[in-house]
């Protein structure tokens, strides 16, 4: 229970100041101490908690008309990762997005003129959700697609977390009521998100309130920061795993 509501309260923080990345944070700590049937929805349900605490700091870049594509392409390409699921092997997809994160994101971090996309339009946008959604449903994944097109648009930081703040919060719902459906929802995951829940809160608020004190070159190089990091944890999860299961000779 400790593990649990220590991972919460840090996840939650970064959470609040970023508006996204829970699971990679909490799972640095519930690997050790839940079930992978009990970690897949518990963080859900608790970054689902996360994007409602800290909607606040959201508020001042939320266009609609800017966030309706991306949420509708994810909608739509949730249910076919979802479908594509059991006909892909887990581990190459993580390593191959482990590895497109850890090679991109250092390349955005480091490049003195970055590209800005201006092509495309909502229909572009509408597709980069969709993108989001497949890998949602795949994995979980449903953040880095968009997270990194809205830096390659050249938005400020607080269009940026409006975007994909909303895209998560409509993205975690949908697979909450798929999890609900299936279910996947047993009473160890309410127990322990009856744990955890009360663990984020304040420190969710704490970094929602933080993240007003970031420019937007800062907070841009924070998102950066975490979704390489998050690549690396993936890299590191599932090489060694592939490599000893090599055939040998």
């Amino acid at each position: 229970m400790l593990v649990v509501a220590a991972g919460a309260a840090v996840a939650g923080f970064v959470q609040g100041l970023s508006g996204f990345a829970f699971g990679l944070v909490a799972m640095v700590f519930w690997v050790w101490a839940v079930a992978p049937d009990v970690a897949g929805p518990l963080v859900v349900a608790c970054s689902l908690l996360g994007q409602i605490l800290s909607i606040r700091a959201a508020r001042r870049g939320f266009n609609a008309r800017t966030a309706l594509p991306f949420i509708i392409g994810g909608a739509i390409g949730v249910p076919l990762g979802a479908w594509l699921l059991p006909h892909i092997q887990p581990a190459v997809f993580k390593l191959s997005l482990g590895l497109f994160l850890a090679l991109w994101c250092p390349t955005m971090l480091f490049a003195r003129n970055l590209p800005r996309v201006t092509w495309g339009g909502w229909r572009a946008d509408a597709v980069v959700g969709w993108i989001g959604g497949v890998m949602g449903g795949l994995g979980g994944f449903s953040g880095p697609a968009p997270t990194l097109w809205c830096s390659l648009r050249g938005w400020d930081k607080d269009a940026q977390r409006a975007m994909f703040q909303s895209f998560h919060l409509c993205m975690h719902t949908l697979t909450l009521t798929a999890y609900a459906a299936s279910g996947l929802l047993t009473a160890r995951s309410f127990g322990m998100f009856a744990v955890a829940a009360p663990a984020m809160v304040v420190p969710a608020l704490i970094g929602a309130r933080v993240y007003h004190r970031f420019s937007d070159i800062g907070f841009r190089r924070m998102i950066l920061l975490l979704l390489l990091a998050s690549g690396v944890m993936l890299l590191a999860n599932t090489l060694p795993g592939m490599l000893a299961s090599r055939p040998q000779g």
